[in-house]
């Protein structure tokens, strides 16, 4: 089976953005808790609005510490049968969507995990909302949770609706998911913040003060082609759109607050982008620099195919294939060859083939830039082995009395093979010593050779040979099995 293929500079790259969300998660989590202890004795010494801000301020933590440490959970999944190298994760291992893609998805739904998550993303929001109530100062902070975690489907650059978990992390390389799940951490330990700022008033702006934000680099991605345009934002770490610079220096222009980043991707390797934002508290100018990495990969030229059940093909047989372009999505990817057709799901595919030795599968993708690549494989074709006869399910050599061989059926199997197949058998020669050879049409020891046996004595050996057979849905003649033997006792 394929998946997106990425560099090992690109799985790097979304190691060390996981290290910075951890980082800023750590750190937010020992500011709220000085913040919150700050409004609890406000609440106690002043009492009025801060107790009942106190009140909603912890109903805030309990709804993010319970997503929070579910996230957690999800995290932990990600990393089952991860190992880390001296303290660190092997970023550049953690390329496969195995985990989570057996975990959270069914075809194209969810399963009851992936389920969860969705149930447990709603909770969520729904606490918050209970929470925050009707107040005007939380309604902001309410709208940026609704939008940060609206579940709804996403509409794709084609204009496909995708459901909210495949897009963001069905197929994504483990290292992707983990930064992706530590980003939701961050948004809902800014969102605590963010209440209890609100919470505390007057008595938090030593705690906000701007010496404590840490400046982070928000691309909309963190991979693009040679030419691209490199699109993407440089925000403070509590991401509060209150919070505006007097100045910034970088590679963009300031923009409600935030830092537009506008600059195009050079050579293929790990970028830098870097600047300053400036501030102006209590009459100090408070400069904030800012540091931050991205990957240029050049473009796809080449795809990879690969029979999901060996590197060979067999003939007359529907070997499903999947097939995809790192970079491109499967809407855009189509396979053609002899004997090529759709199997249905996304870059899913079957590959029936006919005659000859070999079979060529060719693949083309379409690019966001609407340019087309292709690349091709060639498969070595291989006949259906020759079954082994069975007598009453038995394959080779048996002994038995010969009323248990008067009623046992003749079949074929082959033990071991990739494929399930189920021979049916449609003739075959009963040979009893010292008797002519009774060919048979059907799969059951008929009349004539009912009497034969009976002439049999202890020790014969009766053999079933020239077994012929046929598999449904299979349209290449089948190979004649190997003879079974059955001695008298």
């Amino acid at each position: 089976m394929l998946a997106m293929n990425m560099s090992k500079e690109v799985l790097s790259a979304f190691g060390l953005m996981n290290e910075k969300f951890d980082a800023a998660n750590a750190s937010a989590t020992q500011t709220n808790e000085q913040m919150m202890l700050a409004l609890d004795t406000k609440a106690t010494e002043a009492k009025g609005q801060f107790a009942v801000a106190a009140v909603t301020a912890h109903k805030v933590e309990a709804a993010t510490k319970k997503f929070y440490d579910f996230v957690g959970t999800l995290k932990a999944e990600v990393l089952k049968g991860v190992e880390s190298e001296g303290g660190k994760l092997p970023y550049e291992a953690m390329d496969k969507a195995d985990n989570l893609d057996h975990s959270w998805f069914t075809g194209d739904g969810y399963t009851k995990r992936g389920n969860e998550v969705i149930t447990a993303i709603e909770a969520f929001k729904s606490e918050i909302n209970s929470a925050l109530g009707g107040e005007k100062k939380y309604a902001a902070i309410l709208k940026e949770i609704t939008g940060k975690f609206d579940v709804s489907p996403v509409t794709n650059k084609e204009g496909v609706k995708i459901k909210y978990l495949d897009y963001h992390f069905k197929g994504f390389p483990a290292i992707a998911s983990l930064a992706k799940l530590t980003a939701w951490q961050n948004d809902a330990k800014k969102a605590e913040s963010d209440v209890i700022s609100a919470a505390l008033g007057k008595a938090a702006v030593q705690a906000a003060s701007y010496s404590n934000y840490q400046a982070i680099v928000a691309l909309d991605k963190n991979v693009y082609f040679q030419g691209e345009p490199v699109t993407g934002k440089v925000v403070l770490g509590r991401y509060d759109e209150n919070t505006k610079p007097t100045s910034f220096q970088g590679p963009g222009k300031l923009v409600n607050g935030q830092a537009i980043i506008s600059t195009t991707a050079g050579a293929v390797g790990e970028q830098n982008l870097s600047g300053q934002f400036t501030f102006v508290e209590e009459g100090k100018t408070i400069p904030l620099k800012f540091t931050g990495k991205y990957v240029v990969v050049p473009r796809p030229n080449s795809a990879n195919i690969s029979a999901d059940k060996m590197n060979v093909v067999y003939r007359g047989l529907p070997n499903p294939l999947t097939i995809s372009f790192a970079g491109i999505g499967d809407n855009n990817v189509t396979a053609s060859g002899p004997g090529v057709s759709s199997a249905g799901g996304k870059g899913k595919y079957n590959l029936t083939p006919g005659a000859g030795t070999e079979v060529t599968v060719t693949a083309s993708g379409k690019m966001t830039d609407g340019k087309v690549v292709s690349d091709k494989k060639v498969f070595r074709i291989k006949n259906i082995p020759a079954p082994a006869g069975s007598i009453g399910g038995t394959p080779g050599y048996q002994k038995g009395a010969k009323s248990r061989l008067e009623a046992s059926t003749i079949g074929a199997m082959l033990p071991d093979f990739v494929y399930d197949l189920n021979f049916e058998v449609t003739q075959f020669a009963f040979k009893v010593p010292g008797q002519a050879s009774i060919v048979v049409n059907g799969n059951k020891v008929d009349g004539r050779c009912k009497a034969a046996l009976a002439r049999a004595k202890a020790g014969d050996q009766i053999t079933v040979s020239d077994i012929k057979t046929r598999v449904s849905g299979v349209s290449v003649a089948m190979k004649t099995a190997a003879p079974a033997i059955y001695e008298i006792q």
